[in-house]
């Protein structure tokens, strides 16, 4: 029988290319997303489902973890930008980013971790960045909300590995053609004060045009990978930029 898959953040980017990724491999996928978009996947597999998700909301998450029955596999990656100087950024924000990247990826996990664990089967997979691996500028509070997340998986894989269930970290690096601007929790410019300008210069014109990126099926390909692995690895960069930082670390 196909196994299942619960994903979040699916409407878009690395979680949809992963979607698509396992549906094309013979998975069931169930696809959550903030605003379940019933075109996002158009013509694709019987074997989907999409369904409402938001991760700051405790019941959401239960009354998706109900419908969902038997998930073999986890994959938290849903999440929001925030990028700009810190002093600039109102501590409601930073909330909310730690509340999502943070506290939002823990809350799923905890949802789902009794069935794995009554089971003794089943991987659990954090997408988190590549700023966990190299600390960049003017992203200090959204690289707290994802480093959080690299040390509260480690410890986690320690914890569940007793019980047979695999805990994951995916690093992607930088795909321009996702959504994460988009998706920032306030636009770069509203958090950059005048006497930042000549330092963010450099480092926004490079970040434009980035000499590395990840592509979105560099991250589905990542996913699977530690999925399938079971040699005991717990992070799996994705993508040359993300690779690269690695490497250099």
């Amino acid at each position: 029988m196909s196994k299942t898959i619960l994903i979040t953040g699916t409407s878009s980017g690395y979680g949809k290319a992963t979607a698509k990724h396992f549906l094309l491999n013979g998975w069931n996928v169930i696809a959550a997303m903030r605003r379940p978009d019933l075109d996002a996947f158009d013509g694709e597999s019987g074997r989907l489902r999409i369904v409402p998700l938001d991760v700051t909301d405790d019941q959401s998450i239960a009354a998706l973890i109900e419908a969902a029955g038997s998930v073999d596999v986890l994959v938290n990656n849903a999440g929001i930008g925030g990028v700009g100087a810190f002093e600039a950024m109102p501590m409601s924000l930073i909330r909310q980013l730690i509340e999502t990247n943070t506290i939002g990826v823990m809350a799923m996990c905890q949802a789902i971790i009794p069935q794995m664990r009554l089971r003794r089967s089943g991987a659990i997979v954090n997408v988190t960045s590549s700023v966990t691996l190299g600390e960049f500028p003017l992203a200090a509070a959204y690289t707290a909300s994802k480093q959080a997340v690299e040390g509260f998986s480690g410890s986690l894989a320690h914890e569940l590995g007793y019980f047979g269930v695999r805990v994951k970290l995916v690093e992607p690096g930088y795909a321009p053609t996702t959504r994460f601007g988009a998706n920032a929790i306030v636009p770069v410019a509203d958090l950059l004060p005048g006497e930042y300008a000549e330092f963010a210069g450099p480092i926004l014109e490079a970040f434009a045009k980035p000499a590395l990126t990840t592509r979105e099926s560099d991250v589905a390909e990542a996913v699977w990978a530690a999925v399938h692995d079971t040699a005991g690895q717990l992070r799996f960069p994705a993508g040359s930029d993300a690779v690269a930082l690695a490497e250099a670390r």
